[in-house]
């Protein structure tokens, strides 16, 4: 392909990018992107020989563009992994907001499904990178529980240590260890820790069980889903929520665990 049919190419589609983000998926013909690219109506058919082909060409663009705005979000520049998450959920929130039609097309079962331009495969990177953040965030959060259980058990050990001879036995008593009724727990106690000495993986949030890829797919699904009822108003109307950054929150922490704040 010579410098002046890839430059044609190239045109085509950076139409149909300024196209789809100014009338949507339906403005999309081979015609009218010929039309304003200045070619014959013919001209689309050397590169693209079908319409299917050249709205594969444009909506690899997009991807292009939200994997390059979710490597910048996800730079490691000090952040937790939770942190990283959040911002590239809120990446790819804004984008799809922002470029509703660009979205639509992204999304095309017929597009993805067709294999045209590896579109599939380029879809992929973003979900990867999920995924390797939430294997982050798990790994973040296991040692911080370890963490807590190591300083909740060297606050006990110091308490007990701390109360001199003759703690843990009966006021009064000399003769050892309590025994009978009186070591069974009073009616509406229970075994817990006291709050602040809680240890051990049980007791701290903890990611689900689930593996880090569908984990991450459960995600991605959902943030698809808090994007389109939200445009659809279905969102605002049910929960009376006018900040869609409060139902990203919540959707981290059902997928993570409560947010440590």
């Amino acid at each position: 392909m010579g410098d002046q049919e890839g430059g044609l190419r190239a045109r085509l589609v950076a139409v149909g990018v300024a196209l789809v983000a100014e009338e949507g998926v339906q403005a999309l013909t081979l015609r009218e992107i010929a039309r304003r690219a200045g070619v014959s109506h013919g001209a689309p058919r050397r590169h693209f020989p079908t319409r299917r082909e050249l709205l594969s060409a444009i909506a690899r663009e997009g991807f292009a563009r939200v994997a390059a705005e979710a490597a910048t979000a996800a730079a490691d520049d000090g952040r937790g992994a939770r942190e990283r998450i959040a911002a590239v959920c809120g990446s790819y929130i804004r984008f799809a907001r922002e470029h509703r039609g660009m979205y639509e097309l992204m999304l095309r079962h017929d597009l993805l499904e067709s294999g045209h331009l590896g579109l599939r495969s380029v879809s992929l990177p973003l979900f990867d990178l999920l995924t390797t953040l939430l294997i982050e965030a798990r790994t973040e959060a296991e040692a911080e529980t370890g963490a807590r259980a190591a300083t909740a058990t060297g606050a006990r050990s110091g308490a007990g240590s701390d109360a001199g001879p003759g703690a843990g036995s009966g006021a009064g008593s000399d003769d050892g260890p309590r025994t009978g009724s009186d070591d069974r727990p009073e009616a509406g106690s229970d075994d817990r820790p006291e709050a602040g000495f809680d240890d051990g993986p049980e007791s701290a949030p903890r990611p689900g069980a689930a593996p880090p890829r569908v984990t991450a797919g459960a995600l991605w699904a959902n943030l698809h889903g808090i994007v389109q009822l939200w445009e659809w108003g279905a969102l605002k109307l049910a929960t009376g929520e006018d900040d869609i950054d409060a139902l990203l929150r919540a959707a981290l922490d059902a997928h993570l665990g409560p947010e440590q704040r």
